[in-house]
């Protein structure tokens, strides 16, 4: 990971605050090691290397919101299952639970729309319950995302389209819109591309690169100036010095 290159941060100040309790269900996938659980659909890649760890947890399709859930942070305790410890843990959205038609919604299809559900790592849902249940029925809350340091930003795609994955996002812990301005270059409006990745159709090679964000939950709006230095590369991830509160 490439250190900045020079980051002057605009905010404006927004504190996304804990929200209230509601009702699902958890089960796990892969094993205690969370192997399985890397890359997923919000292109985080390697979640050891991202900064998420095993807690994390892939959305049923109604949670997931087309990818806008990506890095949402969220307390899960365990509830009302003779299987279930004290307390709560608190998990990143890293990954969608797709729906599974073949299987009925209550026995087989948990992920199934109109279903909110939460399929844990395997670590972090030992961490609510005995593994052997299989799955539990859970209370849950938006709760803000502690990150060390700035917002990162993984630069990939080419000479004529930049693609960029932004990870360790404080606060609500989303993204809703995003533009990129080179050296050379006004703002340029970034297009969804899926999970937590933004494109933008633009020759930017040679430039430095500054970006402004805004939260889907808080829509508090950020802007950090030559984050990437002209030199920057595909395949590097670049850290400002500020992020969402």
């Amino acid at each position: 990971m490439a250190a900045p290159y020079y980051s002057t941060p605009t905010i404006s100040p927004t504190m996304f605050k804990a929200m209230p309790w509601k009702q699902a269900f958890a089960t796990f996938y892969g094993d205690e090691t969370a192997s399985e659980t890397m890359g997923g659909a919000c292109g985080y890649g390697n979640l050891f290397n991202s900064g998420y760890g095993t807690a994390t947890a892939a959305l049923s399709t109604v949670l997931f919101g087309n990818g806008y859930s990506c890095g949402q942070c969220f307390q899960i305790m365990c509830v009302k299952s003779k299987f279930c410890y004290t307390g709560f843990t608190t998990i990143t959205a890293t990954n969608l639970c797709p729906p599974n038609w073949s299987q009925d919604s209550n026995h087989g299809g948990w992920c199934n729309p109109p279903r909110q559900h939460f399929d844990m790592a395997k670590p972090a849902f030992m961490k609510i319950a005995q593994w052997k249940a299989g799955i539990v029925p859970v209370s849950y809350r938006r709760v803000p995302c502690v990150k060390k340091g700035g917002i990162k930003f993984a630069l990939q795609g080419n000479g004529y389209w930049l693609l960029v994955y932004v990870m360790n996002v404080a606060g609500g812990g989303d993204v809703a819109s995003m533009w990129v301005k080179g050296s050379k270059t006004g703002w340029m409006s970034m297009s969804h591309n899926w999970g937590a990745s933004y494109q933008a159709f633009a020759t930017l090679s040679g430039q430095t690169l500054s970006f402004k964000l805004t939260s889907y939950t808080s829509h508090e709006t950020i802007i950090v100036n030559n984050v990437a230095p002209s030199n920057w590369r595909v395949g590097m991830t670049y850290q400002a010095n500020v992020n969402f509160h």
